[in-house]
């Protein structure tokens, strides 16, 4: 045999201390003998003359298993097949004994299975996915559950966790299903028991779109706070030009931030984006978001970003604290950066554009499912892209 064993011929006997002693391996090859009682409890002898109980079965998904019970000696015959006899009782109630073992033997600790995952799965997540689940391990997943051994998290540790979230639904629920695909990828490892993923049947937060947009009136108030805020200093220039550029053009916050100055078509008027969301896309540009590109060229200076940070040219700057003093200052309580593209797209409706037209423009998801109608010309979502800087932009300048 080409594993470099052989079976004991004839028929199998009993095991007992006499047949085991007689047991020999021959030439160098690992010799086992079968219980005749008892299919599945062996005995194995080995070259070197020692000997060691075992069972042979297969997973409930069909997977063969070998499981050592223990040495000839310290255990007599009799005290292995009960050991057998229990072993294979929890392999016919579907468990999986040497898959318990290895879990129960191994080290690993939640972080080894995050680190597992970031480096062989990151690769093929976009940015911000990534971005994502770096935010909720290092904040929520981390500080909770990082340094537990991975087999022995239950479900009331992630319970826990997640009700800690609860005044976050939205992200209590993307941390839950993060863990959950940690604890998937234990399984697939061998971390864990296959079909124990502890974020089973832990009930999701219900999730309640937010259709919030800001009326004429509020966007009066934050063109105000923008100019006053900028001009003494409170916000920088840049800040205040990507907050212009998002309710311009209804884009994603990241889709601006992220953008680089060889993605600008200035003739085609298009920022085209390499990937998004939903792919490639291309955010089509008024006369007024292009003022706002012309305005910022001066700030971003050599940088490749076109909002980058001040702190690292490098990078891109992060608006959340300038917008949160915007709209204390504009009086806008609650309102946030992303509910400025459901302004755009507000004023789009309300000003009789197509749903058609303002999927083309915003690039929302639900296009995928409409590329029959990729004859839609540029020129009508660049017209849209007007009307919406129209209805925007008499409310943020001044007259």
């Amino acid at each position: 045999m080409s594993c470099g064993c052989y079976l004991v011929a004839g028929k199998m006997p009993r095991i007992t201390k006499r047949t085991v002693d007689a047991l020999r391996s021959e030439s160098g090859r690992a010799a086992y003998l079968w219980d005749e009682a008892l299919p599945g409890y062996g005995v194995k002898a080995l070259s070197t003359g020692k000997k060691r109980y075992l069972i042979k079965y297969r997973t409930a998904l069909g997977r063969q298993r070998w499981y050592t019970l223990g040495a000839h000696g310290p255990l007599t015959p009799e005290q292995a097949r009960k050991l057998a006899q229990q072993a294979l009782a929890a392999v016919a109630r579907g468990e999986d004994p040497q898959g318990d073992r290895k879990a129960s033997d191994a080290p690993a600790q939640v972080k080894d299975v995050w680190t597992a995952f970031a480096n062989d799965q990151f690769g093929s997540l976009k940015p911000g996915t990534q971005r994502d689940y770096g935010y909720d391990w290092e904040r929520a997943i981390a500080p909770a559950l990082g340094s537990l051994n991975v087999r022995e998290v239950r479900r009331a540790d992630v319970e826990k966790l997640h009700k800690s979230w609860r005044k976050a639904p939205y992200r209590a629920n993307r941390i839950l299903a993060l863990l959950s695909r940690l604890m998937t990828l234990a399984e697939v490892l061998e971390l864990r028991r296959q079909g124990t993923n502890p974020c089973r049947h832990v009930t999701r937060y219900e999730e309640k779109a937010r259709d919030r947009y800001l009326d004429e009136s509020e966007l009066k108030q934050l063109g105000a706070a923008l100019r006053s805020q900028a001009q003494v200093g409170a916000i920088s220039s840049s800040a205040a030009n990507a907050v212009r550029l998002l309710l311009l053009t209804g884009a994603r916050l990241n889709e601006v931030l992220q953008a680089r100055w060889t993605w600008l078509d200035v003739d085609r008027r298009v920022l085209a984006l390499p990937d998004s969301k939903t792919g490639p896309k291309p955010i089509f540009l008024s006369e007024s978001a292009l003022a706002v590109f012309d305005r910022q060229r001066p700030e971003a200076g050599p940088s490749e970003y076109i909002f980058p940070s001040p702190q690292d040219p490098h990078r891109s700057i992060n608006l959340r604290r300038a917008w949160d003093h915007l709209r204390e200052v504009a009086g806008l309580t609650g309102v946030r950066l992303h509910d400025l593209r459901h302004t755009a797209a507000s004023a789009a409706a309300g000003n009789g554009v197509s749903l058609l037209i303002i999927g083309r423009l915003l690039g929302h998801s639900q296009f995928q499912t409409t590329q029959r109608y990729t004859h839609i010309a540029d020129q009508h979502a660049l017209g849209a892209a007007e009307v919406i800087s129209q209805a925007v932009q008499s409310a943020i300048e001044e007259q």
